[in-house]
């Protein structure tokens, strides 16, 4: 029997956060091999486990995966949340590359300089309510079923949801004119493995700050 995947990163939601959703809304359990120095990091590079000298890194099934797509590809066509045809597959990729172009302008915003920031969050609104939050309602709308995608959950919709709670966190307000899209939140935040992984003392990390940012400079050396 296969070993429970490993995930190696620091302890930061990160690009590794989407990982750990997607595993947990499978009903999957995970071990995570926190990296906590820049040594951590170089002894991974040095053992020949970084393809491309960079984390995330996940152990699952003999494998040593890096690239955040591709490891969310491999667990999403492992339990069965990439659709059922290559259609369904191209719309949840479409899908998922959307949220993934909100999700990075949210998760590098407290890289921004300071004399930037404003500037920045205005931005990550206006992108939010105007562009991307009004496509996905309208999807759901077009079809009016519960999920992106035939009518099933699938990465999109994780990914999704995982999204909005980023966006709660920088302004609740920004949901209020989205139901379809609360709908959402609430289906999947309500399906047991999701509604576990929500709960306090979960391997869900908290928001970033200060401190979190911290320790990437001192990993990661930037």
């Amino acid at each position: 029997m296969a070993g429970k995947p490993k995930l190696h990163y620091f302890d930061a939601r990160g690009r590794m956060e989407a990982i750990r959703w997607l595993l947990a809304a499978a009903g999957v359990e995970f071990e995570e091999k926190l990296i906590e120095s820049s040594e951590d990091l170089d002894k991974l590079r040095h053992d020949g486990s970084l393809v491309f000298q960079q984390v995330p890194m996940v152990e699952i099934d003999g494998m040593k995966l890096v690239q955040t797509r591709a490891i969310l590809n491999y667990i999403a066509t492992k339990y069965n949340l990439y659709g059922r045809d290559m259609k369904e597959r191209a719309l949840i990729d479409m899908y998922t590359e959307g949220v993934a172009d909100l999700s990075e302008m949210i998760m590098l915003l407290p890289l921004c300089p300071p004399d930037q920031k404003n500037a920045k969050l205005t931005l990550i609104r206006e992108r939010t309510t105007n562009r991307y939050l009004p496509a996905f309602e309208k999807v759901l709308k077009s079809h009016g079923q519960d999920y992106l995608v035939g009518n099933k959950l699938s990465k999109a919709d994780i990914h999704l949801v995982e999204l909005l709670y980023y966006v709660e966190e920088l302004d609740p307000s920004l949901l209020a004119n989205f139901p379809l899209l609360k709908g959402l939140k609430t289906r999947v935040s309500n399906l047991p493995a999701v509604k576990k992984f929500l709960q306090p003392g979960s391997q869900r990390k908290p928001p970033g700050g200060e401190k979190s940012l911290e320790l990437a400079r001192k990993i990661f050396k930037f």
